[in-house]
Parts: structure tokens; C-alpha cells; sequence
């Protein structure tokens, strides 16, 4: 189908009233819009955020850290409701100019210092604790590689073919399938290099593989933007195997119930402040 009623007019003029799902958390504007302070805890390092892709790609490497036998980076992470607009609190974007979770404050600097983009924040912390990123410079070249990979391709899965396929008001053809076409190329991208390779970058687990999990390892096992069939996302069976080991991963199971406020009960942990958090109540 072709929508050819649409002409772009001279000037663009924001219709706040457009845009489907999420339409009001989004504006093209930055700044605050009210002020709100960031609650500080007990730990160095204070993150702010929510159980998105995005979110737990970080939540994941701190629990690993952890696992590691990491003691500082032990934790505080506070829930950022952006459907509340929590993102435009005054604190959050002295934190986070873009208004975007994650935001990581670490005050075991002097003065603190901020990181923000889920990117940033990973680099940041596997440098600070010396694991998750290789030393060697080839290896630590891949990892980074696969790790802006992830970064430059994922909007064209979220805000590209989950938007037009899942949250728009409407469903146009050309959109979704510009955006299917793209995703499915990624997806294959990521299928042919994992048929040589346990892992993104090689046989180590880095923090390539825990940013683009979260995006991709759900594609693929749990039916993202209910586009399994549509995407004959099963098909990717290298994509499929490495997903399902790194889900096997209980860093990674812990990692993706920190800031969670929706789903089962007991997977819901909406804020952060001790490793016991995440323990069963017996």
C-alpha cells in the first residue's frame, strides 16, 4: 500500500497529539521539564534506568563484574519511569543531557562522573575494573568493532521496525518492510559471524556480546514486537545458539531483573541497593 495523501509542509510543526504508542515521552525539544532530584545511596557508583534493551545491557556487566568477585562495583540503580517522564527531571538530565536511560553516576571520583549512552557507560566500566574488554589490540579492536555495531544498528530494530511494526497507529507497507529488510540483514550479519565463533568478537564473552543481547538474543528467543514468525527469527540458528548460552548466564538472569517494573511478580526488582535484592525470599 502507498499513503500518497501526506505532502511534508514548508515548515515542520510538532503535533503533539501524533506518533502512537510512547507519543508522550517524545518532543523536539531537550531539557528539563521539571525539577526532580537523583537519589544518591550508599555505593560509589549510582545508576539510573530501567529494564529496556538498553538498561539491562549495563545492569548485566555490573553483575557480572560482581560475579567476578568485583566488590566495587557494587551498586545503586534506581528506577527512571520514562512513561512518567521521569527522563525530564532536572536531576536525570544533569546526568543525561539526552534524556535517555541509562545513566551512571560514579562518586568515586572527585568531582562525580557522569556517563551516559549505554555504550559509553560499558567501555567505561570494563576499563575501570579491567575485565570484559581484551588488552590485546586486535582482540580489544574487534570487541569495540562489535560494540559500535550494536550501537549504530539497534535503532533500526527499536525505534525503525518496532515502532512502524508494533506501536505506530497505523500500519504502512513500505516503512515496515524497509525496516524488516534491514533487520533481517543484521540479523544475518550477526548469524554468519557467529557460525565461526562461540562469541561476537572470538572465544571470549565481552561487553560486545552484553550490549547486543539484549536487542538481538530477544529477537530471536523471546518474540520481540511479536515479529517471530514475521521475521522467521528461528532461522538464525547461530544467533539462536549463542543467545540461548548467554541467557544461561545467571549474571545475565540478574542483570535483567534489576529496574523491572513490569511482568511476573517475583522477576520484578524496581530498584537496586544490595546483591540480596535479587535473592528469593525464602
Amino acid at each position: 500500500m502507498t499513503d500518497s495523501s501526506y505532502t511534508p509542509p514548508k515548515v515542520w510543526t510538532w503535533d503533539s497529539e501524533s506518533g502512537g504508542r510512547f507519543a508522550n515521552i517524545n518532543r523536539p525539544i531537550a531539557g528539563a521539564t521539571h525539577e526532580q532530584e537523583l537519589p544518591v545511596g550508599r555505593h560509589a557508583l549510582q545508576l539510573y534506568s530501567l529494564a529496556t534493551p538498553n538498561g539491562v545491557k549495563v545492569t548485566v556487566l555490573l553483575e557480572e563484574l560482581l560475579a567476578l568477585g568485583k566488590k566495587e562495583a557494587e551498586y545503586d540503580a534506581y528506577l527512571i519511569n520514562i512513561g512518567e517522564g521521569q527522563q525530564f527531571g532536572s536531576g536525570f538530565v544533569a546526568a543525561n543531557p539526552n534524556s535517555k536511560i541509562p545513566a551512571l553516576v560514579d562518586h568515586g571520583t572527585s568531582p562525580p562522573t557522569r556517563v551516559f549512552e549505554s555504550g559509553a557507560i560499558l567501555v567505561y566500566l570494563a576499563e575501570k575494573f579491567g575485565a570484559f574488554l581484551p588488552e590485546e589490540p586486535s582482540a580489544r579492536a574487534e570487541c569495540l568493532s562489535w560494540l559500535f555495531w550494536q550501537m549504530g544498528s539497534a535503532p533500526y530494530l527499536g525505534g525503525g521496525f518496532g515502532h512502524f511494526y508494533a506501536y505506530a497507529p497505523e500500519k504502512y507497507e513500505y516503512p515496515i518492510n524497509r525496516f524488516a529488510m534491514e533487520v533481517k540483514r543484521q540479523l544475518d550479519v550477526l548469524d554468519r559471524n557467529l557460525a565461526e565463533r562461540q562469541f561476537l568478537g572470538g572465544d571470549e564473552y565481552t561487553i560486545a556480546d552484553m550490549a547486543t543481547f539484549p536487542w538481538y538474543g530477544s529477537v530471536v528467543l523471546n518474540n520481540i514486537y511479536d515479529a517471530e514468525v514475521f521475521l522467521e527469527a528461528k532461522s538464525y540458528t547461530n544467533v539462536v545458539r549463542w543467545a540461548s548460552e548467554i541467557q544461561k548466564r545467571p549474571a545475565v538472569q540478574r542483570g535483567q531483573r534489576v529496574n523491572k517494573a513490569w511482568g511476573p511478580e517475583e522477576l520484578r526488582v524496581p530498584e537496586r541497593h544490595d546483591a540480596s535484592d535479587l535473592d528469593p525470599t525464602p
